[in-house]
């Protein structure tokens, strides 16, 4: 299935834009504005200063991608329409369909769908976002939805408000996206279909989902073990209520979480139980590029408290904790006494930027790690913003995954956006990192 069209439309028909402020087909008109956008309304002449048309087959132009923002029960008859203007693709943001129980629409849509042989995103979808090309076809204003700016990240979402809602606190943290896909009720382009469009784009490199129900599971794991990119799911509806709110959200038969759960793991997708947890592997996915060897992690610290929780945290999420070699033994003559050179490194209180730099290194050179942890509390005096230096040499050498934990407030948190730019996974609190550093070991 060819979905290239809905990022790279160069010229779209908004049906059923509107004049009204704040309209669905009013905002998606103003989204396109840096795009060659032609308003169909038969009520209107002219709309955000530009020409209005009665009807799709007026519009003097080839047109790529039809938006269609009208009365549910308008559009079946629409797509014929798009056809007969040899329209090949649409998005469809209406909703009114099986969502609320109203099949006989959702048929004769189906029936429609079949006979244009339109390639149809939705319906009861927000529809897409590229952040490389700022293709913006969402019907939330940029006042209320910040956009994320270009990265890797893309996120293909059954429910748009769920969608959006990420999509703006992925804004405001400074992750980077790729493609943002809301599909709705998946009458046609279905999650399956994503994936394996998802799995070639250049842009993306770590895929995020959230779904509530797979119409076709073979289909959908089938495309899942073919894509050679990190695949994080987030499924809804794994209770009975979240199953049955589902049914009346997108139409979606949700499913028992033990199958779902099942055979996301034999497809090697990462299962995300909540929102946050897929904020915390996209984070880690999508900046850490060297590839995991084994689970043995090297803990170097200057709070021991830290140390300790992260010890803890390590061994929860069956990882293990690495035995120190020779590297890092032999660093034990070069500290002051006090420094524990073992796991976790404990650098004491009055660590300095140094002091982490010859310890980092030193676990770069231990043939008995796999991965390394370093905790750094930015309240202690002698430790200064510098210090970013030592974490970012290390990590461009991408021998070993380095992930932060970085406690605090607005001092810390500088260092934490320092260090995020350069892509360098950090986190607040251990458990989370670790959580993160779990998912991509056993990946």
């Amino acid at each position: 299935m060819r979905l290239d069209p809905f990022f790279k439309a160069r010229r779209i028909a908004v049906i059923g834009a509107s004049r009204e402020r704040g309209k669905v087909g009013s905002v998606i008109l103003k989204q396109l504005k840096n795009k060659k956008a032609y308003p169909v309304n038969p009520h209107a002449k002219r709309i955000l200063g530009l020409k209005a048309y009665a009807s799709v087959k007026e519009i003097p132009h080839k047109i790529d991608l039809a938006i269609i923002a009208t009365r549910a029960q308008t559009v079946p008859k629409i797509l014929q329409e798009c056809q007969e203007k040899n329209i090949t693709h649409a998005i469809i943001v209406s909703a009114g369909f099986k969502e609320i129980g109203n099949e006989l629409l959702q048929k004769e849509l189906s029936e429609a769908i079949r006979k244009t042989n339109i390639t149809v995103l939705g319906p009861n979808c927000l529809g897409v976002f590229d952040a490389h090309n700022r293709l913006d076809t969402l019907f939330l204003p940029e006042d209320r939805l910040k956009r994320p700016k270009p990265g890797g990240i893309s996120f293909l979402s059954q429910s748009g408000a769920l969608g959006s809602a990420v999509l703006d606190l992925a804004a405001y943290k400074g992750y980077g996206f790729a493609k943002f896909i809301s599909y709705g009720n998946a009458e046609n382009v279905t999650a399956s279909d994503i994936l394996e469009f998802l799995a070639k784009d250049k842009d993306t490199k770590v895929i995020c989902a959230y779904i509530e129900g797979i119409k076709d599971g073979k289909a959908f794991l089938k495309s899942a073990k073919k894509c050679k990119k990190p695949i994080i799911a987030l499924k809804g509806g794994i209770t009975k209520a979240g199953s049955s709110a589902a049914q009346s959200h997108t139409g979606a038969l949700a499913g028992k979480k033990e199958i779902y759960y099942g055979a996301f793991k034999q497809a090697g997708i990462i299962i995300a139980h909540n929102l946050e947890e897929v904020f915390i592997f996209a984070s880690i996915f999508s900046t850490i590029k060297t590839k995991p060897r084994g689970k043995r992690v090297q803990i170097i610290t200057n709070g021991g408290g830290y140390g300790i929780v992260t010890a803890d945290a390590i061994e929860n999420r069956g990882l293990a904790l690495a035995k120190p070699g020779s590297a890092i033994k032999s660093l034990k003559k070069e500290m002051p006494e006090g420094v524990v050179a073992k796991n976790p490194f404990d650098l004491l209180g009055d660590a300095t930027n140094e002091r982490y730099d010859k310890a980092i290194k030193a676990a770069m050179k231990d043939k008995n790690n796999d991965a390394i942890v370093v905790v750094i509390l930015p309240q202690t005096p002698r430790i200064d913003l510098s210090i970013k230096k030592t974490i970012i040499r290390a990590s461009r050498k991408k021998e070993k995954p380095i992930v932060a934990v970085i406690t605090g407030s607005e001092y810390s948190m500088s260092l934490r956006r320092a260090l995020e730019k350069e892509k360098i996974p950090c986190f607040e609190y251990p458990e989370k990192a670790i959580l993160a550093l779990s998912a991509y070991l056993r990946s």
